[in-house]
């Protein structure tokens, strides 16, 4: 479904400057509906590569226009940021994302806005002018009949699905697998063996995924477990940090947390790599606003969205490295030319979560 969508986008693009940065953020927001990094730089990197060489355009400003979709696209309730924060807060990751959901949106807008900007960037800066002919766009062989009917088919369940979480609270796993044994069946037919081999294919990140959560838990557990010794109860790990640093921190600090840390969630991207970041700081900082009243989906809520805005500029997050690779750019230039931005975009979805309430002041 997504290569159909990206051959098809890649047909239009045309030769106008402005006309591929805006392709190469809706093919990013496209290509990162499946929450995965590696996936998204292979598909739209190798796509839109050649035209911005042939276009003179910087490739610095080609992976600076698909990292900050594909921040905001990295909030979808599959993808592993959102996963995890929902797994220290104890929720289902669908209900978190419906609480962000509105940032979201937002944030689509403004990578869109910002597209439209690195155009004009690249424009001023002379690119598109040294074209010796107009540069086509690879086509496409047209699909057969079925073809068409198995994608329409795709994006029908596919949107079915975001739908399931969005609008009924049903458990997440019931949708996708019901949504999986539906794919299966209308794209392989029903030969068991086909079935198998598909999802051996794809069990590796699965199977990574799973066990990640379930050694999250067990540690989370240790960190939260009051323990019993000699009939004297001992907090958590996480209680005793929390009570530490919150006799420490200033409490003009502590009532305004979810907006400091949601601030400084870009700088700390570049340090922390997102497990530690989340199954280590969160807790901490859930702990630590509770102590001066601030709500743990506020707090969440902040460190979710600003986090996640940073995600394919941080050197600890493997796609990244991907990413600079297959562009050919170094990671220090690509975390000069698109650190701003970031911060810039993290700092605004912020100002709007808290203009709606989802994060207070």
């Amino acid at each position: 479904m997504f290569a159909v969508m990206v051959d098809r986008l890649t047909r239009h693009i045309g030769t106008s400057v402005i006309g591929v940065t805006m392709m190469t953020t809706i093919l990013t927001i496209v290509a990162h509906l499946d929450g995965s990094g590696a996936s998204t730089f292979l598909i739209v990197i190798f796509a839109m590569l050649p035209i911005y060489r042939k276009m003179n355009m910087r490739t610095t400003t080609l992976l600076r226009v698909m990292v900050l979709p594909m921040g905001i696209m990295n909030l979808m309730p599959w993808a592993g940021p959102t996963v995890r924060a929902a797994t220290v807060l104890g929720v289902e990751a669908g209900d978190l994302w419906q609480m962000i959901l509105p940032v979201q949106i937002f944030g689509v807008i403004i990578c869109l806005a910002h597209g439209v900007l690195a155009g004009i960037q690249e424009k001023q800066l002379g690119a598109g002018l040294v074209l010796e002919q107009n540069f086509k766009s690879p086509e496409v062989d047209d699909k057969s009949p079925r073809d068409k009917k198995i994608f329409i088919f795709n994006v029908l369940l596919t949107l079915a699905v975001i739908a399931t979480l969005v609008v009924t609270k049903i458990p997440d796993y019931v949708p996708f697998m019901v949504g999986l044994s539906l794919a299966l069946i209308a794209n392989y037919g029903l030969d068991a063996k086909t079935h198998k081999k598909i999802i051996n294919a794809h069990a590796a990140p699965a199977l990574m995924m799973c066990s990640t959560l379930l050694a999250a838990a067990v540690l989370m557990g240790i960190f939260v477990k009051e323990v019993t010794v000699d009939g004297a109860k001992i907090p958590g790990v996480i209680n005793c940090m929390s009570n530490l640093v919150t006799l420490i921190l200033p409490e003009i600090f502590g009532e305004h947390l979810s907006v400091i840390i949601g601030a400084l969630s870009v700088p700390l991207a570049l340090i922390f790599d997102t497990n530690s970041y989340f199954y280590g700081m969160l807790p901490v900082m859930i702990g630590i606003g509770e102590n001066f009243g601030v709500s743990a989906e506020s707090v969440t809520a902040a460190m979710l969205i600003c986090r996640n805005c940073a995600t394919f500029i941080s050197p600890m997050v493997p796609a990244a490295l991907l990413g600079v690779g297959l562009a050919e750019v170094d990671i220090k230039e690509h975390i000069k030319a698109s650190f701003g931005f970031t911060w810039l975009l993290s700092i605004i979805c912020l100002g709007f979560a808290a203009l709606i309430k989802i994060i207070s002041l």
